[in-house]
């Protein structure tokens, strides 16, 4: 059938819109992700729902599509799997998801980071996990206690890879962007965390889990990544199943003694801090010990 009726809907611009039923945007983002749109129409419907801006309904539909799509992976004793979407990386501080893998991979859970890069100027994740000899996963693993894995989002699903590349074309963020940042890439329990870069998306987002009945863990990250920022004590929400609870407050303003951070965000000074902080050469930041106490919280509760 196509996507075109479907375009006609969405693409009203901001005030003549109309938003999709979950279905509907099931069937649509259904149709993106197995190649049956052209590469004019994936432009159209990142545009359209760039100006739109995605419904909760219409967010839980492309979801849908993409958990009946994804190549999932998967704990091999049953343990939930630590899931940390990488998409932003580093621009300004070093990038320390691995760092938080790190931490929570060595109290005995999974830990499965996916992510691709979305931009040419910044320092990501997977430059950062070579210079520390972690190697990408060409298969979605089965992965076993106290395991780190990195996975590309094209493994997991080559038409979501397709949409986030659009970004180099069109200039814009699309709803690929969220959704990889939402969606649960393994077969069995996992916990979910992620992050937010503007206070309106933490509503969103926070919604979206509620009713897909995730577990997850949410907080304003360090540009975009889904580890705290070591210079803050930032609010962190948890959900269980869906069901929210907030388990950290947060604190205003910067923390009253700042971490010694390297200066340079490359990826060998970055993987060196890294290493010094597994090996308790260096402290390990506050803010972050908090948010693996609380991912702890969430996959054995």
């Amino acid at each position: 059938m196509g996507i075109s009726h479907y375009l006609k809907e969405v693409g009203r611009g901001k005030q003549g819109a109309r938003s999709l039923a979950r279905e509907q945007a099931a069937d649509l983002f259904g149709q993106i992700l197995d190649g049956g749109a052209s590469d004019l129409e994936i432009g159209a419907f990142c545009i359209a729902m760039r100006v739109k801006g995605e419904t909760l309904e219409e967010m839980c539909g492309f979801l849908d599509a993409t958990h009946a799509r994804l190549q999932r992976a998967s704990s091999a004793s049953g343990q939930p799997v630590v899931v940390l979407p990488s998409y932003n990386g580093a621009r300004r501080l070093p990038v320390l998801t691995p760092l938080l893998a790190g931490l929570v991979a060595r109290r005995g859970l999974p830990v499965l980071i996916h992510g691709s890069a979305t931009e040419s100027s910044r320092v990501f994740v997977r430059e950062v996990l070579q210079a520390m000899d972690v190697q990408a996963s060409d298969a979605a693993p089965v992965l076993r206690d106290g395991q780190l894995a990195f996975v590309p989002t094209e493994v997991l699903s080559p038409g979501l890879k397709r949409l986030l590349d659009a970004r180099r074309a069109i200039g814009l963020r699309n709803s690929a962007h969220s959704v990889v940042k939402l969606m649960n890439p393994c077969s069995g329990a996992a916990v979910i965390v992620s992050s937010y870069t503007h206070p309106e998306y933490a509503a969103s987002m926070g919604a979206v889990f509620e009713r897909m009945g995730a577990s997850a863990l949410l907080l304003r990250g360090t540009e975009g990544e889904a580890v705290a920022d070591a210079r803050r004590l930032p609010r962190m929400e948890g959900f269980r199943n869906g069901l929210r609870t907030t388990l950290q407050p947060g604190r205003q303003g910067s923390l009253a003694e700042l971490p010694a951070l390297p200066r340079e965000t490359d990826p060998e000074t970055t993987a060196a801090y890294i290493r010094d902080v597994l090996a308790g050469r260096k402290p390990v930041p506050e803010a972050i010990a908090l948010q693996v106490e609380h991912i702890l919280h969430l996959a054995f509760a």
